[in-house]
């Protein structure tokens, strides 16, 4: 056996439950991860994450392993289990929580009886009806995790699937998303990264959203309504700043204190990272619309204005 297939095999031997997944545990890197870590949280189990990711040998390894092409992969006491359409069936027909020793009747979701209202545009409605064309047996299937990750996709049907009828366009959504999804919309926009699917979800609770510098520079220039924070030192500053700008210290506090719960703000730092985390306290104390400048204060010189310097 290679040292790749030994790792393997003791990483399963050693835990009853594991799942070879893109990220982690807190931050899956992929749709498909998400939603079989959300099964797995729903269902009560404590599991071992292997981030393929990080380890190449492991990513390419554990396909050759089970003899399976996609990732995640699930494991429960040494058995193969499948990916995460799999998971998502056995969940959704008792199956995985038989496996897993866990009573079904535990998880309100998991037996939810009413179908939830969704709205699909026009717009949203023919992009999706040329894509399912080619299709073929598969549906579509909309569904969000318990950390609001969302999945429009083309599976394969699931018996307890609720099918939503918007406007002759069918869409199922697993019941145990059902109640998450009630009011949901789904749009198809052409904006500024191009076209895509836009979700609009009044369940889904405030969290700190990401704004591009050419957005930022398009709201600015439009004289919208919106308070730019710096959350850097004075020292760095002085270097570069962007304008119009409030800088996060006694005086920005105070600044900020006096706006709306709902006002939009939008927070920055030398590359982002700094600005996030901001934002993320800010979402705590009660903020509502907050964002963070993607790439921070180096990438709107990049981006929007060279005559920034950039340190």
């Amino acid at each position: 056996m290679s040292d790749v297939k030994e790792r393997i095999q003791t990483i399963i031997d050693e835990h009853e439950v594991v799942l070879f997944m893109k990220g982690t545990r807190m931050f899956p890197q992929c749709g498909f991860s998400a939603r079989a870590v959300d099964i797995f949280k729903r269902c009560g189990v404590t599991f071992h994450g292997v981030n393929v990711l990080a380890d190449g040998e492991i990513r390419q390894g554990i396909k050759d392993f089970s003899q399976w092409p996609t990732i995640p992969q699930a494991y429960v006491r040494g058995e193969f289990i499948g990916g995460s359409d799999i998971i998502l069936e056995m969940y959704e027909n008792g199956e995985l929580q038989q496996l897993l020793g866990v009573d079904a009747d535990k998880d309100d979701d998991h037996d939810a009886a009413t179908p939830p209202k969704l709205v699909v545009t026009g717009p949203a409605r023919e992009a999706l009806a040329a894509a399912l064309r080619d299709a073929g047996p598969d549906q579509l299937r909309f569904d969000v995790t318990s950390n609001w990750q969302y999945e429009l996709y083309f599976g394969s049907p699931h018996a307890r699937d609720f099918a939503i009828d918007c406007e002759g366009l069918t869409v199922h959504v697993p019941r145990a998303s059902a109640a998450r999804l009630d009011g949901a919309t789904i749009d198809f926009i052409d904006g500024p990264d191009g076209k895509g699917f836009k979700i609009d979800n009044p369940n889904e609770p405030p969290s700190v959203k990401t704004m591009t510098p050419g957005e930022l520079k398009r709201l600015l220039d439009a004289g919208e309504s919106i308070h730019v924070f710096d959350v850097r030192g004075a020292n760095e500053r002085e270097i570069a700043k962007i304008e119009p700008s409030t800088l996060l210290d006694a005086a920005g506090r105070e600044a900020l204190a006096a706006l709306d719960d709902d006002a939009r703000i939008v927070l920055y730092c030398h590359h982002g990272v700094r600005s996030r985390s901001a934002a993320e306290q800010l979402l705590q104390e009660g903020y509502t619309k907050l964002f963070n400048l993607t790439g921070g204060i180096d990438a709107w010189s990049a981006e929007v204005d060279p005559s920034v310097p950039r340190y």
